[in-house]
Protein backbone atom coordinates (compact mmCIF):
# COMPACT_ATOMS: atom_id res chain seq x y z
CA UNK A 1 0.00 0.00 0.00
CA UNK A 2 1.43 3.13 -1.00
CA UNK A 3 1.81 6.23 1.72
CA UNK A 4 0.01 9.46 1.41
CA UNK A 5 1.19 12.86 1.59
CA UNK A 6 -0.77 16.15 1.30
CA UNK A 7 1.99 19.44 0.51
CA UNK A 8 1.77 22.57 1.76
CA UNK A 9 1.01 25.01 -1.43
CA UNK A 10 3.67 27.47 -2.13
CA UNK A 11 2.42 29.37 -5.29
CA UNK A 12 1.72 32.39 -3.53
CA UNK A 13 0.60 33.55 -0.06
CA UNK A 14 -2.74 33.55 -0.78
CA UNK A 15 -3.31 29.78 -1.52
CA UNK A 16 -4.76 28.27 1.30
CA UNK A 17 -6.99 25.46 -0.01
CA UNK A 18 -6.50 21.56 0.38
CA UNK A 19 -7.38 18.47 -2.12
CA UNK A 20 -8.40 16.71 0.93
CA UNK A 21 -10.41 18.00 4.24
CA UNK A 22 -9.00 15.84 7.48
CA UNK A 23 -12.24 13.88 7.57
CA UNK A 24 -12.16 12.57 4.03
CA UNK A 25 -8.74 11.87 4.40
CA UNK A 26 -9.68 9.93 7.98
CA UNK A 27 -12.10 8.03 5.93
CA UNK A 28 -9.55 7.27 3.44
CA UNK A 29 -7.39 6.15 6.21
CA UNK A 30 -9.86 3.77 7.45
CA UNK A 31 -10.49 2.34 4.24
CA UNK A 32 -7.63 1.56 3.23
CA UNK A 33 -5.13 1.43 6.06
CA UNK A 34 -2.37 3.39 4.03
CA UNK A 35 -0.06 5.58 6.02
CA UNK A 36 -0.87 9.33 5.45
CA UNK A 37 1.00 12.48 6.03
CA UNK A 38 0.12 16.35 5.61
CA UNK A 39 3.67 18.55 4.96
CA UNK A 40 3.40 21.30 7.59
CA UNK A 41 1.40 24.44 6.51
CA UNK A 42 1.03 27.62 8.75
CA UNK A 43 -1.24 29.14 6.41
CA UNK A 44 -3.48 26.04 5.08
CA UNK A 45 -7.24 26.54 6.16
CA UNK A 46 -7.44 23.30 7.70
CA UNK A 47 -4.87 23.08 10.78
CA UNK A 48 -2.17 20.18 11.12
CA UNK A 49 -3.44 19.39 14.28
CA UNK A 50 -6.59 18.69 12.58
CA UNK A 51 -4.61 16.18 10.05
CA UNK A 52 -2.97 14.76 13.24
CA UNK A 53 -6.29 14.16 14.85
CA UNK A 54 -7.58 12.64 11.56
CA UNK A 55 -4.47 9.78 11.55
CA UNK A 56 -1.66 11.86 9.46
CA UNK A 57 1.71 12.45 10.42
CA UNK A 58 2.67 16.24 10.26
CA UNK A 59 6.22 16.62 8.12
CA UNK A 60 8.71 18.69 6.91
CA UNK A 61 9.24 17.50 3.01
CA UNK A 62 7.31 15.49 0.53
CA UNK A 63 9.96 12.39 1.06
CA UNK A 64 7.38 10.73 3.26
CA UNK A 65 4.61 10.16 0.45
CA UNK A 66 4.49 7.94 -2.74
CA UNK A 67 1.20 9.40 -3.77
CA UNK A 68 1.69 13.28 -3.37
CA UNK A 69 -1.43 15.84 -3.86
CA UNK A 70 -1.47 19.45 -4.20
CA UNK A 71 -3.64 22.06 -5.70
CA UNK A 72 -0.91 23.84 -7.61
CA UNK A 73 1.95 23.62 -9.70
CA UNK A 74 4.95 22.40 -7.96
CA UNK A 75 8.07 24.55 -8.27
CA UNK A 76 10.82 21.75 -10.91
CA UNK A 77 13.40 22.12 -7.69
CA UNK A 78 10.54 20.25 -5.20
CA UNK A 79 9.68 17.49 -7.40
CA UNK A 80 11.29 14.43 -6.03
CA UNK A 81 11.70 11.29 -8.01
CA UNK A 82 9.72 8.07 -8.71
CA UNK A 83 7.03 9.56 -7.12
CA UNK A 84 3.01 9.71 -8.73
CA UNK A 85 2.09 13.41 -8.51
CA UNK A 86 -1.55 14.93 -8.25
CA UNK A 87 -2.18 18.65 -8.92
CA UNK A 88 -2.92 21.35 -11.51
CA UNK A 89 -0.64 21.34 -13.65
CA UNK A 90 -1.50 23.70 -16.47
CA UNK A 91 0.40 22.11 -19.43
CA UNK A 92 -1.93 20.57 -21.32
CA UNK A 93 -2.30 23.75 -23.69
CA UNK A 94 1.88 23.52 -23.84
CA UNK A 95 2.36 26.50 -21.28
CA UNK A 96 6.09 27.71 -21.49
CA UNK A 97 6.15 28.77 -17.99
CA UNK A 98 5.29 25.11 -16.65
CA UNK A 99 7.32 22.88 -19.28
CA UNK A 100 10.29 22.88 -16.99
CA UNK A 101 8.57 21.49 -14.38
CA UNK A 102 6.69 18.86 -16.97
CA UNK A 103 10.37 17.88 -17.81
CA UNK A 104 11.38 17.63 -14.31
CA UNK A 105 8.35 15.49 -13.58
CA UNK A 106 9.71 13.80 -16.87
CA UNK A 107 13.11 13.46 -15.45
CA UNK A 108 12.59 12.11 -12.17
CA UNK A 109 10.60 8.85 -13.61
CA UNK A 110 7.66 9.94 -12.11
CA UNK A 111 3.90 9.80 -12.98
CA UNK A 112 1.61 13.04 -13.45
CA UNK A 113 -1.91 13.27 -12.92
CA UNK A 114 -3.68 16.24 -13.60
CA UNK A 115 -7.21 16.58 -12.06
CA UNK A 116 -8.10 18.68 -14.53
CA UNK A 117 -8.01 16.09 -16.90
CA UNK A 118 -9.96 13.52 -14.98
CA UNK A 119 -13.20 13.69 -17.37
CA UNK A 120 -15.78 11.28 -17.74
CA UNK A 121 -17.07 9.39 -21.09
CA UNK A 122 -18.66 12.86 -22.32
CA UNK A 123 -14.72 14.83 -21.07
CA UNK A 124 -17.00 16.77 -18.38
CA UNK A 125 -14.90 17.13 -15.61
CA UNK A 126 -15.62 15.20 -12.53
CA UNK A 127 -13.13 17.01 -9.94
CA UNK A 128 -13.52 20.94 -10.33
CA UNK A 129 -13.26 24.04 -7.91
CA UNK A 130 -15.02 25.90 -10.82
CA UNK A 131 -18.02 26.59 -9.24
CA UNK A 132 -16.38 28.52 -6.21
CA UNK A 133 -14.44 30.72 -8.56
CA UNK A 134 -17.76 31.81 -9.92
CA UNK A 135 -18.44 32.70 -5.61
CA UNK A 136 -15.14 34.42 -5.28
CA UNK A 137 -15.16 36.54 -8.67
CA UNK A 138 -19.07 37.81 -7.99
CA UNK A 139 -18.12 38.93 -4.49
CA UNK A 140 -15.03 40.38 -4.73
CA UNK A 141 -16.54 42.29 -8.11
CA UNK A 142 -19.09 43.77 -6.05
CA UNK A 143 -16.57 45.18 -3.54
CA UNK A 144 -14.22 46.44 -6.37
CA UNK A 145 -17.13 48.77 -7.81
CA UNK A 146 -18.32 49.40 -4.41
CA UNK A 147 -14.96 51.11 -3.85
CA UNK A 148 -14.65 52.39 -7.18
CA UNK A 149 -17.81 53.97 -7.72
CA UNK A 150 -17.06 55.71 -4.16
CA UNK A 151 -14.14 57.36 -5.33
CA UNK A 152 -16.03 58.36 -7.96
CA UNK A 153 -18.13 59.95 -5.24
CA UNK A 154 -20.97 57.90 -6.25
CA UNK A 155 -22.60 56.34 -3.15
CA UNK A 156 -23.96 52.83 -3.19
CA UNK A 157 -25.14 49.83 -0.32
CA UNK A 158 -21.79 48.19 -2.59
CA UNK A 159 -19.48 50.26 -0.47
CA UNK A 160 -21.02 47.35 2.37
CA UNK A 161 -19.44 44.27 0.51
CA UNK A 162 -16.51 42.69 1.34
CA UNK A 163 -13.42 40.83 -0.93
CA UNK A 164 -14.58 36.97 -0.64
CA UNK A 165 -11.28 36.15 1.39
CA UNK A 166 -12.90 37.97 4.22
CA UNK A 167 -16.03 35.91 4.63
CA UNK A 168 -15.70 32.60 6.71
CA UNK A 169 -18.06 30.87 4.05
CA UNK A 170 -20.19 31.31 0.88
CA UNK A 171 -23.38 31.06 2.99
CA UNK A 172 -22.05 34.08 5.30
CA UNK A 173 -20.93 36.02 2.22
CA UNK A 174 -24.82 35.51 0.90
CA UNK A 175 -26.51 36.66 4.32
CA UNK A 176 -24.62 39.47 4.37
CA UNK A 177 -25.23 40.55 0.82
CA UNK A 178 -29.34 39.59 1.54
CA UNK A 179 -29.01 42.54 3.83
CA UNK A 180 -27.61 44.76 1.38
CA UNK A 181 -29.88 43.99 -1.09
CA UNK A 182 -32.73 44.97 1.73
CA UNK A 183 -31.15 48.36 1.23
CA UNK A 184 -31.41 48.00 -2.76
CA UNK A 185 -35.12 46.99 -2.46
CA UNK A 186 -36.42 49.89 0.10
CA UNK A 187 -33.77 53.08 -1.86
CA UNK A 188 -33.06 52.12 -4.57
CA UNK A 189 -29.57 52.10 -6.75
CA UNK A 190 -28.23 55.91 -7.30
CA UNK A 191 -29.29 57.56 -11.14
CA UNK A 192 -25.64 57.27 -11.79
CA UNK A 193 -25.19 53.59 -12.16
CA UNK A 194 -29.18 52.79 -12.30
CA UNK A 195 -30.67 50.47 -14.13
CA UNK A 196 -27.83 48.65 -13.11
CA UNK A 197 -26.82 45.11 -15.70
CA UNK A 198 -24.56 42.39 -15.29
CA UNK A 199 -23.94 40.43 -18.00
CA UNK A 200 -22.58 36.56 -17.49
CA UNK A 201 -20.92 34.94 -20.70
CA UNK A 202 -21.62 31.25 -19.93
CA UNK A 203 -23.74 29.28 -18.04
CA UNK A 204 -21.55 26.37 -16.86
CA UNK A 205 -20.38 25.84 -13.26
CA UNK A 206 -18.08 29.19 -12.91
CA UNK A 207 -21.51 30.75 -14.17
CA UNK A 208 -23.47 28.74 -11.86
CA UNK A 209 -21.41 30.06 -8.91
CA UNK A 210 -21.71 33.30 -9.86
CA UNK A 211 -25.07 33.62 -10.25
CA UNK A 212 -25.78 31.91 -7.04
CA UNK A 213 -23.54 35.47 -5.16
CA UNK A 214 -25.65 37.66 -7.21
CA UNK A 215 -29.12 36.12 -6.52
CA UNK A 216 -28.61 37.20 -2.80
CA UNK A 217 -29.65 40.62 -4.04
CA UNK A 218 -32.61 41.61 -5.36
CA UNK A 219 -32.31 40.18 -9.31
CA UNK A 220 -34.31 39.81 -12.16
CA UNK A 221 -32.98 37.97 -15.62
CA UNK A 222 -33.50 39.44 -18.48
CA UNK A 223 -32.95 37.81 -21.91
CA UNK A 224 -30.08 38.76 -24.06
CA UNK A 225 -31.94 39.68 -27.27
CA UNK A 226 -34.90 42.03 -24.76
CA UNK A 227 -31.71 43.70 -23.39
CA UNK A 228 -31.93 47.21 -25.85
CA UNK A 229 -35.57 47.25 -25.83
CA UNK A 230 -36.08 47.29 -22.33
CA UNK A 231 -33.35 50.12 -22.00
CA UNK A 232 -34.75 51.95 -24.87
CA UNK A 233 -37.76 52.21 -23.36
CA UNK A 234 -37.37 52.83 -19.48
CA UNK A 235 -38.82 49.70 -18.34
CA UNK A 236 -36.08 48.63 -16.09
CA UNK A 237 -36.58 49.49 -12.75
CA UNK A 238 -33.54 50.88 -9.84
CA UNK A 239 -34.60 48.50 -7.16
CA UNK A 240 -33.24 45.41 -8.27
CA UNK A 241 -30.55 44.34 -10.87
CA UNK A 242 -30.63 42.72 -13.73
CA UNK A 243 -28.80 39.38 -14.99
CA UNK A 244 -28.31 38.98 -18.35
CA UNK A 245 -27.14 35.38 -19.06
CA UNK A 246 -25.35 34.65 -22.71
CA UNK A 247 -24.87 31.78 -24.83
CA UNK A 248 -22.61 30.83 -27.41
CA UNK A 249 -25.41 32.00 -30.28
CA UNK A 250 -25.13 35.09 -28.65
CA UNK A 251 -21.64 35.27 -28.79
CA UNK A 252 -20.43 34.31 -31.89
CA UNK A 253 -22.30 34.25 -35.40
CA UNK A 254 -21.19 32.30 -38.24
CA UNK A 255 -19.12 34.13 -41.18
CA UNK A 256 -21.33 32.78 -44.20
CA UNK A 257 -24.85 32.02 -45.12
CA UNK A 258 -25.47 29.47 -42.42
CA UNK A 259 -27.59 28.96 -38.96
CA UNK A 260 -25.79 28.41 -36.22
CA UNK A 261 -25.04 25.37 -34.70
CA UNK A 262 -23.37 24.66 -31.24
CA UNK A 263 -21.47 21.31 -32.12
CA UNK A 264 -20.18 23.31 -35.16
CA UNK A 265 -19.31 26.16 -33.69
CA UNK A 266 -17.48 23.96 -31.08
CA UNK A 267 -15.62 22.03 -33.78
CA UNK A 268 -14.70 24.57 -36.25
CA UNK A 269 -14.63 27.68 -34.20
CA UNK A 270 -12.94 29.05 -37.55
CA UNK A 271 -15.94 29.54 -38.92
CA UNK A 272 -17.75 32.02 -36.62
CA UNK A 273 -16.98 35.47 -35.55
CA UNK A 274 -17.52 37.48 -32.47
CA UNK A 275 -21.09 39.09 -32.36
CA UNK A 276 -20.55 40.41 -28.68
CA UNK A 277 -19.38 43.85 -29.63
CA UNK A 278 -23.18 44.98 -29.96
CA UNK A 279 -24.23 43.69 -26.52
CA UNK A 280 -21.38 46.10 -24.55
CA UNK A 281 -23.72 49.65 -24.49
CA UNK A 282 -25.89 47.88 -22.44
CA UNK A 283 -23.92 46.22 -19.19
CA UNK A 284 -22.88 47.55 -16.30
CA UNK A 285 -20.66 44.60 -15.18
CA UNK A 286 -19.47 42.10 -17.17
CA UNK A 287 -18.46 38.84 -15.69
CA UNK A 288 -16.92 36.05 -18.24
CA UNK A 289 -17.58 32.37 -16.93
CA UNK A 290 -16.79 30.84 -20.25
CA UNK A 291 -14.06 28.19 -20.95
CA UNK A 292 -11.85 29.90 -23.97
CA UNK A 293 -8.96 28.95 -26.17
CA UNK A 294 -6.90 30.28 -28.96
CA UNK A 295 -9.05 28.69 -31.60
CA UNK A 296 -12.43 30.42 -30.63
CA UNK A 297 -12.92 34.40 -31.53
CA UNK A 298 -12.43 36.60 -28.87
CA UNK A 299 -15.40 38.81 -27.59
CA UNK A 300 -14.21 41.91 -26.18
CA UNK A 301 -11.68 43.23 -27.69
CA UNK A 302 -9.66 46.17 -27.61
CA UNK A 303 -11.10 47.89 -30.62
CA UNK A 304 -14.76 47.56 -29.26
CA UNK A 305 -13.54 49.18 -25.91
CA UNK A 306 -11.78 52.06 -28.06
CA UNK A 307 -15.59 52.35 -29.91
CA UNK A 308 -17.50 52.40 -26.80
CA UNK A 309 -15.53 54.93 -25.20
CA UNK A 310 -15.36 56.94 -28.01
CA UNK A 311 -19.13 57.24 -29.07
CA UNK A 312 -20.22 57.28 -25.50
CA UNK A 313 -19.54 60.30 -23.09
CA UNK A 314 -20.14 58.08 -20.25
CA UNK A 315 -20.41 54.58 -21.35
CA UNK A 316 -22.60 51.98 -18.56
CA UNK A 317 -19.64 49.40 -18.39
CA UNK A 318 -17.26 50.00 -15.72
CA UNK A 319 -16.11 46.91 -14.67
CA UNK A 320 -15.01 43.24 -15.89
CA UNK A 321 -14.37 40.70 -13.94
CA UNK A 322 -12.48 37.75 -16.02
CA UNK A 323 -13.14 34.64 -14.16
CA UNK A 324 -12.06 32.48 -16.62
CA UNK A 325 -8.55 34.93 -16.59
CA UNK A 326 -7.16 34.01 -19.97
CA UNK A 327 -4.53 36.81 -20.52
CA UNK A 328 -4.63 38.27 -23.80
CA UNK A 329 -7.87 35.69 -24.52
CA UNK A 330 -11.38 35.88 -25.02
CA UNK A 331 -11.10 39.43 -22.90
CA UNK A 332 -7.87 41.37 -24.89
CA UNK A 333 -7.55 43.92 -22.06
CA UNK A 334 -6.93 40.87 -19.79
CA UNK A 335 -3.22 41.67 -20.28
CA UNK A 336 -1.84 40.27 -16.61
CA UNK A 337 -2.92 37.85 -14.00
CA UNK A 338 -3.00 39.57 -10.59
CA UNK A 339 -3.47 38.08 -6.96
CA UNK A 340 -5.67 38.63 -3.87
CA UNK A 341 -3.69 41.69 -2.57
CA UNK A 342 -4.19 43.87 -5.72
CA UNK A 343 -6.71 41.56 -7.77
CA UNK A 344 -8.10 44.33 -10.23
CA UNK A 345 -5.80 47.01 -12.12
CA UNK A 346 -7.76 49.74 -14.64
CA UNK A 347 -8.27 49.38 -18.40
CA UNK A 348 -7.96 52.51 -20.24
CA UNK A 349 -9.78 51.57 -23.86
CA UNK A 350 -8.87 54.89 -25.62
CA UNK A 351 -5.09 54.48 -25.35
CA UNK A 352 -5.00 50.30 -24.70
CA UNK A 353 -3.11 50.99 -21.57
CA UNK A 354 -3.63 49.65 -18.03
CA UNK A 355 -3.09 51.76 -14.78
CA UNK A 356 -2.88 49.94 -11.11
CA UNK A 357 -5.33 49.49 -8.91
CA UNK A 358 -9.29 50.19 -9.20
CA UNK A 359 -9.69 53.73 -7.84
CA UNK A 360 -9.57 56.01 -10.69
CA UNK A 361 -10.29 56.54 -14.53
CA UNK A 362 -11.15 53.69 -16.53
CA UNK A 363 -12.78 50.17 -16.61
CA UNK A 364 -12.20 48.00 -13.07
CA UNK A 365 -10.41 44.52 -14.35
CA UNK A 366 -10.30 41.69 -11.91
CA UNK A 367 -8.16 38.77 -13.06
CA UNK A 368 -7.25 37.09 -10.13
CA UNK A 369 -6.26 33.53 -11.69
CA UNK A 370 -6.79 31.62 -8.52
CA UNK A 371 -10.44 32.85 -6.89
CA UNK A 372 -11.37 29.53 -5.25
CA UNK A 373 -8.57 30.46 -2.97
CA UNK A 374 -10.70 33.09 -1.09
CA UNK A 375 -13.33 30.31 -0.08
CA UNK A 376 -10.95 27.86 1.01
CA UNK A 377 -13.20 25.90 3.39
CA UNK A 378 -15.98 25.36 1.02
CA UNK A 379 -14.05 25.39 -2.03
CA UNK A 380 -11.42 22.56 -0.26
CA UNK A 381 -14.57 20.40 0.72
CA UNK A 382 -16.50 20.40 -2.54
CA UNK A 383 -13.01 19.10 -4.10
CA UNK A 384 -12.52 16.80 -1.98
CA UNK A 385 -15.25 15.30 -1.44
CA UNK A 386 -15.30 15.17 -5.65
CA UNK A 387 -11.90 13.84 -5.14
CA UNK A 388 -12.33 11.44 -2.33
CA UNK A 389 -13.46 8.02 -4.14
CA UNK A 390 -10.41 8.04 -6.67
CA UNK A 391 -7.71 8.01 -4.09
CA UNK A 392 -8.29 4.39 -2.49
CA UNK A 393 -7.88 2.68 -5.97
CA UNK A 394 -4.79 5.03 -6.68
CA UNK A 395 -3.64 3.92 -3.57
CA UNK A 396 -4.09 0.22 -4.34
CA UNK A 397 -2.86 0.35 -7.71
CA UNK A 398 0.08 -1.00 -9.01
CA UNK A 399 3.20 1.24 -11.11
CA UNK A 400 5.12 -2.13 -11.79
CA UNK A 401 3.87 -2.50 -15.18
CA UNK A 402 2.72 -0.55 -17.69
CA UNK A 403 -0.29 2.19 -17.74
CA UNK A 404 -2.97 -0.20 -18.36
CA UNK A 405 -1.71 -3.35 -16.25
CA UNK A 406 -1.89 -0.64 -13.69
CA UNK A 407 -5.61 -0.78 -12.60
CA UNK A 408 -6.16 2.31 -11.93
CA UNK A 409 -9.84 3.69 -12.32
CA UNK A 410 -10.50 4.72 -16.33
CA UNK A 411 -10.93 8.23 -14.96
CA UNK A 412 -7.39 8.52 -13.74
CA UNK A 413 -5.46 6.98 -16.55
CA UNK A 414 -7.02 9.67 -19.26
CA UNK A 415 -5.53 12.25 -16.42
CA UNK A 416 -2.38 10.45 -16.60
CA UNK A 417 -0.14 12.93 -18.51
CA UNK A 418 3.10 11.28 -17.53
CA UNK A 419 3.72 7.74 -16.48
CA UNK A 420 6.98 6.85 -14.68
CA UNK A 421 8.72 9.39 -16.42
CA UNK A 422 7.17 9.24 -20.40
CA UNK A 423 4.56 11.21 -21.83
CA UNK A 424 1.58 8.77 -22.47
CA UNK A 425 0.07 8.58 -26.30
CA UNK A 426 -2.72 10.63 -25.33
CA UNK A 427 -0.03 13.76 -24.46
CA UNK A 428 2.53 12.89 -26.50
CA UNK A 429 2.01 15.82 -28.52
CA UNK A 430 3.59 18.11 -25.86
CA UNK A 431 7.12 16.61 -26.74
CA UNK A 432 6.78 19.68 -29.65
CA UNK A 433 6.13 22.35 -26.53
CA UNK A 434 9.10 20.89 -24.49
CA UNK A 435 11.29 21.43 -27.28
CA UNK A 436 10.22 24.94 -27.73
CA UNK A 437 13.14 27.43 -26.42
CA UNK A 438 12.17 30.42 -24.77
CA UNK A 439 12.77 34.13 -26.54
CA UNK A 440 15.61 35.35 -25.58
CA UNK A 441 15.40 39.42 -25.30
Amino acid sequence: MKRLLIRAEDKNQWERRSPLIPQDLQDIVRETGAAAFVQASPKRFFKDSAYQEAGAGVVQTMDDGDVVLGVKEIPKEKILDNKVYLFFSHTIKGQTDNMPMLKRIMDSGSTLIDYERIVDDNDRRLVFFGRYAGDAGALNILWLMGEYWQHQEIETPFTECRQALYYHSVQEAKTHLRKIGETIKAKGLPAAIAPMTIGILGYGNVSKGAQNIFDALPTERIAPENLTGALAENRLQNDRIYLVIFEEKHLVQPKGDFTFDLQDYYQNPHKYVSRFDQYLPYLTILVNATYWDSRYPRFVTWDNLNKLYTAYAYPKLQGIADITCDVNGSIECNVRTTDSGQPAYLVQPEIELTTEGHKGEGIVLLAVDNLPAELPNDASAFFSNQLKPFIAPLLRADFSGGLEQSNLPPALKKATIVYKGKLTEDYDYLKEYLSVKPPRY
